[in-house]
């Protein structure tokens, strides 16, 4: 397969709107001298292409190979401006550097009143939309020019801004270092995933005590909340204490649900913080809570005043059709979820510039996961296919094991027993060279390894044995996760007790405490 060739300047080209698009054109055509204009060549040029292809673009007569690197840069940077003037993308934060630049000028044209006006206003609104770096930039303008010229516009006008100067500066440390603990919390989680026992859980425990700054919770403003509950939530994730997670990504998003003007400020702040609090309760398996944040989530996605660009709406489709996905596997109404197949298809379609490979092989997976479930296992096969036979994919370690597993379950269900020994000896060695097996995974492995080796009398015997296995480790705190990937036990009782997989989860769903609160 060929390497695709990778260009910014394409990728702006083709993230335009066609209102993008066609404002562009009429900002460079504002003067008559552009219309011809090289850049404007490349630019149709680019905009036609299906992918970045240098040979096609020097079919262009007026481009030549010795310009075309001055002009993709001169047309990159025409289109952030005029990006920048859309009225789409004239949010809070651009309408106060807006502010800043124009100040700046007044300064130095000498008309100093008029830039203390305007860094004035615009102070104000930095600091009601918690843009606390900015506001502490405005401040520190307004203070060379008050230090510099006598302007006497207040008479305690220096030990007012030393205060607000010394109040911001301690507020955006203290979120730098949470911002920072967050980051590096999340770093570890890509490279290591989640604590696997007692002295991983301590390690991680007194790395992030140690980096914890101290703080007093009632100073905190919207912007230091966040990134504290941030960290505290990554924390809790490593650790595997999902009820913790679900406390502060309720925090989280009932931060913005506080703050409004931050939810159009800040969409994917929000966004994010509505995928961890239904993730959590996924985790936890609380239904109830869970259909309630979900609502909660589409009912604000959906009003008129949410915020809507391309990526957005991205993320949007990618949050809310998974967790509309894992609310079926909570309910065990796997048939039922299969209806949202096509809209899933249509999404990745749709979304795809957006989506990553990991984020639309997941999708597979759980499509995957409700054929499965409905009984359909050479539907389930054909999606497990396309994770397995991606060579290239790059994408979580325990994901791609429990593709592999469930594609011999799915074979085995599906009576497709004549290459069987083949697919279990290609797994074995797949999953002996994964590093860091769950005990849950060892234990899968070793009973598929020897299933063809079971006479058909004794699997009900097997069956039970496996169960009775796998069942002590549902409540241990560093294996049960490996049930949401993968509800084994929920198989294995059904084969057991001669009920549907759908019925066993029912029955299960009716008893959760969850339901009776």
């Amino acid at each position: 397969m060929p390497k695709i060739v990778k260009d910014a300047l394409f990728d702006l080209v083709q993230s335009l709107t066609k209102s993008e698009k066609r404002q562009f054109k009429l900002y460079v055509g504002r003067l008559g001298v552009n219309e011809d204009a090289k850049f404007m060549a490349l630019f149709d040029v680019l905009e036609k292409l299906s992918a970045y292809d240098e040979t096609e673009i020097l079919k262009n007569g007026s481009i030549k190979k010795r310009q075309l690197s001055n002009l993709k840069a001169h047309l990159y940077k025409q289109i952030l401006i005029s990006l920048r003037l859309s009225p789409a993308h004239q949010n809070i934060r651009v309408q106060i550097r807006e502010q800043l630049d124009f100040a700046s000028i007044l300064y130095h044209k000498g008309l100093y009143n008029q830039s203390l006006k305007i860094l004035d206003k615009a102070k104000n609104v930095a600091l009601q939309y918690e843009e606390k770096n900015s506001a502490y930039e405005i401040i520190e303008l307004e203070k060379v020019i008050e230090s510099q010229y006598i302007t006497r516009s207040i008479s305690n006008r220096a030990d007012e801004l030393t205060v607000q100067a010394a109040t911001l500066s301690k507020l955006n440390v203290l979120a730098s270092k949470l911002s920072n603990l967050s980051l590096q919390l999340y770093g570890i989680f890509l490279k290591t995933g989640y604590v696997k026992n007692d002295a991983e859980f301590q390690n991680i425990s007194r790395y992030f005590h140690d980096r914890m700054p101290e703080y007093d919770i009632e100073s905190l403003g919207f912007r230091e909340k966040l990134w504290l509950n941030k960290a505290y939530l990554w924390y809790s994730f490593l650790s595997q204490d999902f009820r913790a997670c679900y406390r502060y990504a309720l925090k989280w998003v009932r931060l913005f649900y506080e703050h409004p003007d931050m939810i159009r400020l800040n969409p994917v702040f929000f966004l994010r913080g509505q995928q961890y609090l239904l993730e959590a309760l996924f985790y936890i398996q609380d239904i109830t809570r869970f259909k309630e944040a979900l609502q909660q989530f589409e009912d604000t996605v959906t009003a008129s005043d949410f915020p809507k660009d391309d990526n957005v709406n991205g993320l949007i489709f990618l949050h809310r059709y998974s967790h509309k996905i894992n609310l079926h596997f909570m309910e065990g109404t796997f048939a039922q979820g299969l209806q949202l197949e096509s809209e899933v298809l249509q999404g990745i379609k749709q979304h795809r510039q957006r989506l990553d490979d990991h984020h639309v092989m997941l999708f597979y997976y759980k499509i995957a996961c409700l054929y499965f479930g409905a009984g359909q296992n050479k539907k389930c096969i054909e999606y497990l296919d396309k994770i397995i036979s991606n060579k290239s994919l790059e994408m979580r370690e325990d994901l791609l094991c429990y593709s592999r597993i469930l594609n011999l379950v799915a074979h085995y269900e599906a009576g497709e027993d004549y290459h069987l020994d083949r697919l279990i000896k290609s797994t074995y060695k797949f999953l002996r060279k994964t590093e860091d097996l769950y005990q849950v995974q060892k234990e899968m492995i070793q009973f598929l390894r020897n299933l063809g080796n079971i006479y058909p009398h004794d699997l009900k015997h097997e069956f039970r044995k496996l169960h009775t296995k796998l069942k002590t480790y549902e409540d241990d705190p560093y294996e049960r996760r490996s049930f949401l990937y993968l509800d084994i036990l929920s198989w294995l009782e059904s084969h057991i007790s001669g009920k549907s997989i759908p019925e066993i989860i029912q029955e299960k769903a009716a008893k959760h405490p969850s339901l009776s609160k």
